[in-house]
């Protein structure tokens, strides 16, 4: 009898932390936000961009503290390197506010952009994964607002691929689409572990199930070299 208690409690301790779920939507999406660029020569934000152009993006709440409220937000680069202007939608379709660009790595397709407001922030810190394991994109894909998908781990220290001079990805096979780039990408329980960045595709933009985060060991490298002085 002891022998199957001690089973059955160590399979049930297993599936409780490898599955995602309705909590780990409220460990996030107040922290992830859509980010809406203006690009030259277009009256809308996006509006009447070159194919596979997303019309808005996503950014995240990131502090080096955690359980810390911020107004710093993490986006990917391309999401706004040729912006004229940048305002930002919390998850609730709130009222549009400016945003700052604080600093640019092109090189590693990374943004911090400071915000009028502040919101609960996601801890950055390096959080290792393996293949296999539950993760969710929390992003605001096609300008839709705010929304969740959820996959596994499918690869890690993906490099050479060819997006960025610097690479160190996370694949996932969790459904990312234009729009998603700068959403997070979270564990089960919430936790940090990248940024989206990238769809692998030959023929259009859409999701195929090799898609991309930048790591947060690539993330927290990047911003402890130039971005300290913002935190």
């Amino acid at each position: 009898m002891r022998v199957i208690v001690a089973l059955l409690l160590a399979f049930s301790t297993t599936v409780a932390l490898a599955e995602h779920g309705k909590h780990t939507w409220n460990n996030t999406h107040r922290s992830v936000i859509a980010v809406i660029p203006t690009w030259p020569g277009h009256e809308k934000p996006g509006f009447g961009a070159p194919r596979g152009v997303a019309p808005e993006g996503s950014g995240i709440s990131i502090s080096l503290e955690p359980k810390r409220n911020s107004d710093l937000v993490l986006t990917a680069a391309h999401v706004v390197n040729q912006a004229t202007r940048v305002q930002i939608r919390d998850s609730d379709q709130g009222t549009l506010h400016d945003a700052e660009i604080l600093w640019i790595d092109r090189d590693a397709d990374i943004a911090l952009l400071r915000t009028p407001t502040f919101r609960p922030a996601l801890h950055l810190t390096t959080t290792s994964v393996t293949p296999g394991q539950h993760v969710c994109a929390i992003a605001n894909p096609f300008g839709l607002g705010v929304s969740i998908s959820c996959g596994v781990v499918s690869g890690i220290h993906r490099v050479g691929i060819g997006f960025n001079p610097i690479e160190d990805f996370i694949q996932t096979d969790a459904a990312v689409n234009p729009g998603s780039s700068g959403g997070a990408l979270v564990d089960e329980n919430g936790v940090l572990v990248g940024m989206i960045a990238a769809i692998f595709t030959k023929e259009a933009d859409i999701d195929a199930g090799v898609n991309f985060a930048i790591s947060s060991h690539l993330l927290v490298e990047r911003i402890k070299q130039v971005a300290i002085p913002y935190f």
